[in-house]
């Protein structure tokens, strides 16, 4: 069996948080990219899965143990992105999968810098530019801590705050300022790339949980002939927590579909 994610001490980028899980002879390096409040570690029970493969997990500038390291801007994260690329890019193909905003630094990443990269696969990236969302949940708050809190409770909901300790508490409204920048990223009403220009096959996955991407899915498979999307069912946001065999199912999947043809 394949050895646990471990921090890592020569990180590409100083103060950048990153573990990996090492196989022998391994198909493909996958970089997961984690969303808003959240953190590389989340991906673990889909890791568990991907026998096969090298991975590559991190927490995002602003984040948990990258909580010190800024800017967290887009391009920021963009270029901690590349740098990992660059150095997986080194042992063999490159798969990069991004869940929600962490799919946004993804496709800015590949749309930016192709090389290096062989298969982008995100669940439920918001790419409002495509398709917008009938409203935007509004800030209630200036204060990043008190919209964290909010965040997490929206999205994961009450009982899992609830059953969260203090300090975990904590640590999640101490990430409130990464998080604003993600959500005033994906709330420019300028697009900060042009899938049309995309380079790279992209599969665009998400939950029967949620019309919205479904109906963005339909509209993102018209923008560029490399995109293609896949529904997960009875699957919801937290894919990643809830849906592990099916992501890592739909990755092995895809990466064979890629390496044939």
């Amino acid at each position: 069996m394949p050895s646990r994610l471990h921090f890592i001490a020569n990180s590409p980028v100083e103060g950048l948080a990153v573990a990996e899980r090492r196989v022998a002879s391994p198909q493909a390096s996958i970089i997961f990219v984690h969303g808003a409040l959240d953190r590389g570690g989340s991906f673990a029970r889909v890791v568990r899965r991907l026998v096969e493969f090298d991975v590559v997990v991190y927490d995002r500038r602003g984040y948990q143990g990258s909580r010190d390291l800024g800017p967290v801007n887009l391009d920021a994260h963009v270029g901690d992105l590349r740098a990992l690329v660059n150095r997986e890019a080194e042992r063999g193909p490159v798969i990069l999968f991004g869940h929600s905003f962490g799919g946004v630094v993804t496709l800015a990443t590949v749309l930016a810098n192709p090389a290096g990269a062989n298969l982008v696969i995100n669940y439920e990236s918001p790419v409002p530019w495509v398709l917008r969302r009938a409203h935007f949940h509004p800030l209630s708050s200036d204060d990043p801590r008190i919209e964290a809190e909010r965040f997490f409770r929206r999205i994961m909901g009450d009982p899992s705050w609830e059953r969260l300790s203090e300090q975990q508490r904590e640590s999640r409204r101490r990430d409130g300022v990464a998080l604003l920048n993600d959500l005033q990223t994906v709330r420019q009403a300028e697009a900060p790339f042009n899938l049309a220009d995309l380079r790279v096959p992209l599969t665009y996955a998400y939950g029967d949980e949620a019309e919205y991407y479904r109906a963005l899915a339909s509209e993102l498979e018209k923008v560029n002939p490399l995109i293609t999307t896949r529904e997960l069912t009875q699957a919801g946001h937290a894919a990643h927590l809830k849906n592990a065999e099916q992501l890592s199912s739909l990755i092995e999947e895809r990466w064979s579909a890629c390496a044939s043809a």
